[in-house]
């Protein structure tokens, strides 16, 4: 059964589901007022130079400065070449599935020359978003260009030829390369996408022409544009999602809007004229994601529990630094021994896992914590499974056993904001924090505060302004302190509720 994409396109918000075997595999959004900038090319200003990070603030346009690293900078294309080929001197990922091997090939490679002497402040350079700007961190940009098309991956600046590591029949992989390095223009590079195999020297052409042109009008407006300023913006997100996603795997395309009907219609009978697909147009009353069930699983994916068939569960939490799964036997007792329950519940909970990772896109570090496990082999079935439910991941990952508490640490590719941090915000009622002080915790603040404000304010009475139920409690259960205060202090105490105030929150004043 093939996958199939699912458009919900309005002037406000596009939405994009990818269903695999029903279920809802991906979801991608994309909102007028916050576009995403990957694949963005930008004429920037260096504004402070970090030779200790080994490492550059560039102004773009945006709110926050980017970050260039040195190995995303040095002029010597034999030193690009090395970092492309460490660990891998025959294959190279597309440019999306290679920026994770760079980043972990960049804590082992120390480049020729250090940033202060290929950066100065105040110099002007081209350079393209590698990934969005995340919580508070700023873009991070790469001066090393790349423009992707359907079957290429075209790199104007670096003499190189990289094939997909999916890529897998060594004559196949050969037939392209020679294509490619017979083609190209001197002193630049591509990198053979995945689509790529199969298909033929006219496809391969078509891309470059493309992509040649499209870098020879960018070049164009570098050199009359002002600094900072955008150069180029990558397709939209119903563009680039059908130019990423669409191959023989989805052979269905449902969209509700007109407008995005012709245009996919015209995209792909430009950059995948061959390709065998259904595109049909959703003109029903009903929304598109209400008739395919799709909002209860977006709103499922929002919790931060996730219920198991069994009757287990698991927690995920998201912080700054890394996230955390804790799975649990929650109503599930089994029928045999303790042991087969748990290892029931753990291999149940690593295809939940595995699906919710990639349908909130969390990225980073993340660690697992599987309940404990006696047997080794158990172990090893639950790591071996974990392996297998990510292999359909198309976000690279890195996974290290299953350690003797129980715990996996592993990490996925980041490139955008979960989905989680683009349709929620912190709560302005607990600040982020998940939690809140408790009424009594609040009735002994104001106990405190009542004694400090006592002893160094004169005056009769004193009035307590506080949320109501925590006036609930001054009322009832913690009456007595305020009459302790008030023997002590000969001043009457009067408390007032006032429904507006935060639970933590209360006034006093003393006249």
């Amino acid at each position: 059964m093939g996958a199939e994409l699912v458009i919900n396109a309005a002037s406000h918000e596009t939405r994009i589901a990818l269903i695999e075997n029903g279920t809802i595999a991906e979801l991608y959004i994309e909102r007028s007022r916050e576009k995403g900038i990957v694949g963005n090319i930008y004429k920037g200003r260096v504004i402070r130079v970090l030779p200790g990070m080994q490492a550059a603030f560039v102004d773009i346009g945006l709110e926050k400065a980017a970050f260039l690293y040195v190995a995303d900078v040095f002029d010597a294309i034999e030193e690009y070449e090395s970092l492309l080929d460490v660990g891998n001197k025959k294959d190279d990922e597309p440019a999306e599935e290679r920026e994770e091997q760079e980043d972990q090939d960049r804590h082992d490679f120390r480049p020729l020359h250090p940033i202060e002497d290929l950066l100065q402040e105040g110099q002007e350079l081209l350079v393209q978003i590698s990934k969005e700007p995340l919580g508070t961190k700023g873009a991070r940009i790469t001066s090393h260009i790349s423009l992707p098309g359907r079957h290429l991956v075209y790199m104007p600046t670096v003499d190189h030829i990289g094939i997909s590591r999916r890529i897998e029949d060594e004559e196949e992989r050969e037939r392209l390369r020679e294509i490619v390095e017979r083609l190209k223009k001197p002193g630049s590079g591509y990198i053979v996408r995945t689509v790529s195999e199969g298909k033929s020297e006219e496809d391969l052409i078509a891309d470059m022409q493309y992509l040649t042109t499209l870098w020879e009008e960018i070049s164009r407006r570098q050199a009359k544009a002002a600094v900072p300023s955008l150069l180029h913006s990558d397709l939209d997100v119903v563009q680039k999602v059908v130019r990423d996603i669409v191959s023989e795997q989805v052979d269905k395309i449902t969209v509700d809007s007109q407008v995005d009907y012709d245009r996919i219609v015209n995209f792909i009978s430009t950059f995948a004229s061959k390709m065998k697909y259904t595109i049909e147009l959703y003109d029903e009353e009903e929304p598109i994601f209400d008739h395919y069930g799709l909002e209860v699983e977006i709103s499922r994916a929002l919790g931060r529990k996730v219920w198991l068939k069994s009757g287990g569960y698991i927690i995920i939490e998201q912080t700054e630094a890394l996230s955390a799964v804790d799975v649990n036997t929650g109503r599930f007792v089994g029928k045999h021994n303790l042991e087969d329950t748990i290892l029931k519940t753990n291999l149940e909970a690593v295809k939940e896992i595995a699906y919710q990772l990639r349908l909130r896109n969390i990225g980073g570090i993340i660690i697992i914590d599987f309940i404990d496990m006696e047997k080794e082999v158990n172990r090893e079935k639950v790591y071996g499974a974990l392996e297998e439910a990510l292999k359909a991941d198309k976000s690279k990952t890195n996974i290290l056993k299953i350690s003797e508490l129980g715990l996996v640490e592993m990490t996925r590719k980041r490139v955008r904001e979960n989905i989680s941090r683009m349709m929620c915000e912190p709560c302005s009622y607990c600040e982020g924090r998940g939690y809140i002080k408790s009424k009594i915790t609040v009735c002994h603040e104001i106990f405190r505060e009542l004694r400090r404000e006592m002893l160094d304010v004169r005056g009769t009475k004193a009035t307590v302004t506080v949320h109501p139920q925590v006036a609930d409690l001054l009322y009832d259960e913690e009456r007595r302190g305020l009459e302790e205060l008030e023997k002590k202090f000969k001043k009457r105490i009067t408390v007032r509720a006032k429904p507006g105030f935060h639970q933590e929150q209360f006034e006093i004043v003393i006249n």
